[in-house]
């Protein structure tokens, strides 16, 4: 799929297990919320599966009536648990730069509780033009489509959808919880191995060709 525009790229980028890891930070949480709540949490279970809303997680462990406190409380844990925890990962800060060298815009549309999502850009010095959180699955395509993102980066076959839903390009980086078998079988137009691989497929896309896949999984 070429790219034929004639203005600035805009490219989105998912944030947990795309531009960072954040299983470490995750798994610290998730620990103290079960010794804070006295509910067990398997936390090594729970960060294999992230990328969905944080209610959705708590469900498996709490009763549905007290999620939306527990969910409150986790995030109010949130910063003093996982944000120095947490790692960029490979690629992550020259996958921005990149959309920037460009002439493009890179955007940040995630789950992830938007203040927290802030707290980790910032200690990793990472900074796209924009960041939006809160947002999951399709419901991202609101924001992508308001800052008109021509590519959407992620992780997870929800990103897929995202992307699908926004008339964007899905580009899938297979660091999160599903393989590249997985990601394309969900209908992804393209995967990469991780985002050391993006710029150099930036590069030909914006050049009009059929960019490769230049480090397949």
């Amino acid at each position: 799929m070429a790219y034929t525009a004639s203005t600035p790229l805009t490219v989105g980028f998912d944030l947990d297990m795309t531009l960072i890891d954040s299983r470490p930070g995750i798994h610290a949480c998730y620990q103290a919320l079960a010794e804070r709540t006295g509910t067990y949490v398997d936390a090594d279970l729970a960060v294999t599966r992230l990328g969905p809303p944080l209610t959705e997680e708590l469900r498996n462990w709490f009763p549905e009536e007290d999620v939306p406190a527990v969910a409150d409380l986790y995030r109010s844990m949130y910063p003093a648990h996982a944000i120095t925890a947490t790692p960029a990962l490979p690629g992550a800060r020259e996958a921005i730069a990149a959309v920037r060298a460009s002439g493009g815009r890179a955007i940040v549309v995630t789950a992830k509780y938007e203040p927290n999502a802030k707290l980790h850009l910032e200690h990793l010095g990472l900074e796209p033009d924009v960041l939006v959180g809160d947002l999951w699955a399709e419901a991202k395509a609101v924001a992508l489509r308001e800052h008109t993102a021509g590519v959407y980066v992620g992780d997870h076959t929800g990103d897929i959808r995202a992307a699908r839903a926004a008339d964007a390009l899905s580009v899938t980086v297979a660091t999160g919880p599903f393989g590249a078998a997985e990601l394309r079988e969900a209908g992804t137009d393209v995967v990469l191995t991780d985002l050391t691989a993006f710029p150099e497929w930036l590069a030909a896309y914006l050049d009009g060709a059929d960019a490769p896949e230049p480090s397949r999984a």
